[in-house]
């Protein structure tokens, strides 16, 4: 049963790890910054305008924004930041946030009301909307792998109460995860973790940097597919119609025709996978 507390207010930190982000980094700060107390932000060597851009983030939220730098990593140095970011983050909840995600003022609402009004939990978890080829199209709920809560699909632990017993990251990246003291994923402590129905905007299968990134600074696989697109009604997140910076290239851009011709052919392929897998 849970434990209402709604006269207590947490205190919320972000971590934010982020390499290459100068795209949607802006969106993604922007769209949490209001409701939290405080955003770690560490650049692992990124060598397009993240830095820029974030700066210009910290000017205007000084009290709020701490930058750090700290070179490019390989798979273990990943996990060994993220450590290091959870020892240095000082408050009774940590919502992680890469630098590809932007929320929803209610979705964001909706996560801290759960925070400040239950005192049984270890971790909230929440669905994504995942963007496939544009802005303008979201991948099918059936490409989602994540099995959470009895539920499959898009979805992630975004949430984590930091007096977990034991709490740490374990693993190297990309199948890194945060575990209490025995050892056990959070995700898997069924009774101390909630759904909450509150989505965020995936941007993590577009282009995330204004670089053409090659040869052995490549880092991310370009996903080609044609997915559905969203109705003439959808509500995108607020933080996309506010003003930003020059330096930051616009998110309404439309798919290359090469990407569309591409995605026309492998689209069908993976489509039948997903179904007989």
């Amino acid at each position: 049963m849970s434990k209402p507390d709604s006269k207590v207010r947490k205190t919320i930190w972000v971590n934010s790890l982020i390499f290459n982000e100068d795209k949607y980094i802006w969106f993604a700060v922007k769209s949490v910054i209001d409701y939290v107390d405080k955003i770690l932000i560490w650049d692992s060597g990124s060598t397009d305008r993240t830095e820029e851009v974030v700066k210009i983030l910290q000017k205007k939220y000084p009290q709020k924004i701490i930058f750090k730098k700290i070179g490019r990593q390989d798979a273990g140095g990943v996990t060994y930041a993220r450590q290091e970011m959870l020892k240095e983050t000082k408050s009774d909840w940590l919502i992680i946030l890469d630098g590809d995600e932007v929320w929803w003022k209610d979705s964001i609402k909706k996560v801290i009301f759960s925070i400040n009004t239950r005192n049984d939990l270890y971790a909230v978890v929440i669905p994504v909307i995942n963007l496939i080829g544009d802005i303008f199209h979201f991948q099918e709920e059936k490409a989602g792998r994540y099995q959470i809560l009895g539920r499959k699909g898009h979805m992630n632990l975004r949430a984590i109460n930091l007096s977990t017993p034991g709490l740490k990251i374990k693993n190297d990246y990309p199948l890194e995860g945060f575990y209490d003291g025995e050892d056990k994923l959070l995700q898997e402590e069924s009774e101390k973790l909630l759904f909450v129905d509150a989505p965020l905007l995936h941007f993590s299968s577009l282009k995330r940097s204004s670089k053409n990134e090659t040869g052995a600074s490549k880092k991310r696989k370009m996903r080609y597919e044609i997915g559905n697109r969203f109705p003439e009604n959808f509500k995108y997140p607020e933080v996309l119609f506010e003003r930003y910076p020059s330096i930051v290239p616009s998110p309404w851009q439309h798919m290359h025709i090469t990407y569309r011709l591409r995605s026309l052919i492998e689209t069908p392929i993976k489509k039948i996978k997903r179904r007989l897998t």
